[in-house]
């Protein structure tokens, strides 16, 4: 397969949606003039940071033209294009479902509704195999009624009614919001009721007639990151001037928060301040008094149980005499944290096999999802008479297991469990059996009795052993004639786990039909960064220990070269965000190793990326270059300050959002410019909506 049609059919795996233009005959792009200095000094692109300004407006729409009518003169574009928009408007995907007492609420997009209708059923309609949808709330028709370019967020209701709701709604699909209040019974905006103007803004429901809301309140109210720096308690009927501060937190913090906690024996208000990306400081408020838990900064939340906190630890903790393990999850009543008498217990912990991914808490049962060699197992863990009972839910191997979303009240969970060769299939799990329901499931997008599954094992530099999915023709041969395509992310603890090509919320892509069926291999490279094996596997590469993401990654390449799977020519790679980031910078440490790259939504500059948008939450995660030495090593591989001329680079895909508010754009949109001013082949799209997702 040729380089070109390599990079075509990796753009179409992305599922960038966007409508391209008819093909035409390919044209270089046009370079904006600049100094040909090198990039060490002055930034000559900084004009492209101007999310909306009319010349970097203008550039954007001649790269969309130019790569428009490049890649869409491949005559192998059309047709995955089509395969493509096929399996990702397919009538049999399994929808995201969100329990609200009696019904289970979706938001379906389709062709005829591309914006979206949030939707609900009842579990009884959702087994019959022809449920009925009742419409809530049509996204399109809100879009065209008021004229913007709405993309529904979230829907937040006050249990256990769950009639009143406060919907988020994006205009454009970044993630600042604007927010009001919904009447799911009436179907309809409450006229005068809850409502905030777009900023990044967190809301939660204390009761009926009151509400926490971070937000932006005026002058010195957000912080670096833009997010509420106050959180407030708002009551109904007053203006949102008259809110009462419950906590304002430090400017060089990341956000602010507050939360009702509800739980079958008690309500528990706690207030959250980040101070980074893994820090955060927790109080409880009680009669109007914030009190300081005594918790580990790291620790994450996961609900509330019967009147105490479930909780997860991402470094050892001892408190008193009790020694615990990283990664376990313990429940504990806040009196304890308070330094009062209580209950501290440890529900489940890691082992050499297995690591904790998630935990879902109902009011009489604690759902946790166990990883094993990152294949996904699914437990439920009741009270007993002298500690907790144990069952393991029965699920099939060599997948990935989801929890969608559970009635707490009555113990019913729907889960989804996916696979490489295996659709989405959605199960009913029944808090008196073990053995779950089958509900549905998505119809094959290709044919996967042919293909096979293997989990391989690269060793890094510094000697840690990173595995590795394979997924191929079960007759793959070892002659280095395969094209292969490697997805990973190396970042923020996300977990990258076997999953289904083309399905709904599935991020790889269509690689199925338009990848495997056609001979190609797909990988994915579970490198450190992620969450697949604890806490450690993601913060022992952090800040000075970034370059290891990167070995990592460039160890698996030349392991599927040393196996004979393929040579470097036929290997494309692919990441997305942070991922964006791990594939432009292997690509200028490492250009021998690849035959074609895609960077979607990436940072590059970091040098300033801690200056845009959202950047300054992620000090945490890579360092401060305004510190001499954490540039030191940020200024190893930061894309931006290092492409150079006489490099070898792969042909490179870049996309993006403009209403991209957590990455700027002009990462992207700097990386495009710098690379053809070098004389580098690269093409660029940007999306005018879709936020941070790339599209809506």
């Amino acid at each position: 397969m040729q380089m070109r049609h390599i990079l075509a059919s990796l753009l179409l795996i992305t599922a960038c949606r966007t409508p391209m233009q008819p093909p035409q005959t390919p044209e270089p792009a046009a370079v904006p003039p600049t100094s040909q200095e090198s990039n060490v000094g002055e930034d000559p692109y900084l004009w492209l940071e101007e999310v909306d300004g009319e010349r970097a407006l203008a550039w954007v729409a001649e790269q969309n033209e130019r790569t428009a009518r490049s890649l869409a003169s491949d005559p192998l574009f059309e047709e995955l294009y089509g395969q493509a928009l096929s399996i990702l408007d397919s009538e049999s995907r399994v929808p995201r479902l969100t329990f609200r007492g009696e019904h289970l609420y979706n938001l379906w997009r389709s062709s005829e509704h591309p914006r979206g209708i949030y939707r609900r059923t009842t579990l009884a309609e959702l087994k019959s195999g022809t449920p009925r949808w009742e419409t809530v709330l049509d996204i399109d028709q809100l879009a065209k009624s008021e004229g913007k370019p709405w993309v529904f967020s979230s829907m937040t209701c006050l249990s256990p009614e769950n009639r009143q709701c406060l919907v988020s709604l994006s205009p454009g699909g970044g993630d600042a919001v604007e927010i009001r209040e919904f009447d799911t019974k009436e179907l309809r905006f409450v006229s005068e009721g809850f409502h905030l103007p777009l900023a990044k803004t967190n809301v939660g429901w204390i009761d009926a007639d009151s509400i926490f809301v971070g937000t932006d309140f005026g002058d010195g109210t957000v912080t670096g990151s833009g997010y509420a720096r106050i959180v407030k308690r708002w009551t109904r009927g007053t203006p949102l001037s008259s809110a009462v501060v419950v906590h304002e937190g430090r400017p060089d913090s990341v956000s602010v928060s507050a939360q009702r906690i509800r739980t079958t024996t008690s309500d528990i208000d706690l207030v959250n301040e980040s101070k980074t990306t893994w820090s955060s400081e927790r109080y409880e408020l009680l009669n109007g008094q914030l009190h300081r838990l005594a918790l580990p900064e790291s620790a994450l939340l996961s609900g509330g149980f019967q009147g105490s906190l479930v909780i997860r630890l991402t470094e050892p903790w001892t408190f008193g005499e009790r020694a615990m393990k990283s990664g376990s999850v313990i429940v504990v009543d806040p009196a304890v944290l308070r330094g009062e008498a209580g209950k501290l217990e440890v529900l489940a912990e890691p082992d050499v096999d297995s690591t904790i991914e998630s935990v879902t808490v109902m009011d009489d049962a604690i759902l946790v999802t166990r990883l094993e060699n990152v294949r996904g197992r699914l437990i439920r863990y009741t009270p007993a008479a002298h500690g907790w009972s144990r069952e393991v839910i029965a699920f099939p191997d060599n997948g990935a297991i989801s929890v969608m979303t559970t009635r707490g009240s009555t113990g019913d969970a729907l889960v989804q469990f996916e696979s490489f060769v295996t659709p989405p299939t959605l199960f009913h799990a029944k808090p008196s059996s073990r053995q779950p329901e089958m509900v549905l499931s998505q119809q094959a997008t290709f044919d996967g009795s042919r293909i096979s599954v293997t989990q391989n094992w690269a060793v890094s530099k510094d000697g840690t052993r990173i595995p590795y999915f394979v997924v191929g023709r079960s007759d793959l041969r070892a002659d280095g004639k395969t094209p292969v395509h490697i997805f990973s992310y190396g970042g923020f603890r996300v977990s990258l786990t076997p999953a289904y090509s083309g399905s709904y919320e599935e991020h790889y892509g269509a690689y199925g039909k338009l990848w495997l069926e056609r001979g190609g291999v797909f990988v994915l490279a579970n490198i450190r960064g992620g969450g697949e094996f604890g806490p450690e596997w993601h913060s022992t590469v952090l800040r000075e220990n970034r370059h290891k993401v990167f070995e990592d990654f460039e160890a698996i390449a030349g392991d599927l070269v040393a196996r004979g799977t393929t040579r470097p020519e036929l290997i494309g790679i692919e990441g997305r965000s942070n991922g964006g980031l791990l594939t432009l910078g292997t690509m200028i440490r490492r250009s021998d190793l690849y035959g074609a790259v895609i960077s979607g939504v990436p940072l590059s500059d970091m040098k300033r990326y801690h200056r845009m948008l959202a950047g300054a939450s992620w000090v945490a995660e890579y360092g401060n270059p305004e510190i001499p030495e954490e540039w030191s090593f940020l200024k190893e591989y930061s894309p931006y300050q290092n492409f150079r001329a006489e490099a070898a680079y792969p042909p490179l895909f870049v996309y993006t959002s403009t209403r991209d508010d957590r990455v700027h754009p002009a990462h992207a949109r700097k990386t495009v410019a710098r690379l053809q001013e070098l004389g580098h082949e690269v093409w660029y799209y940007e999306n005018t909506e879709g936020g941070h997702g790339g599209s809506s």
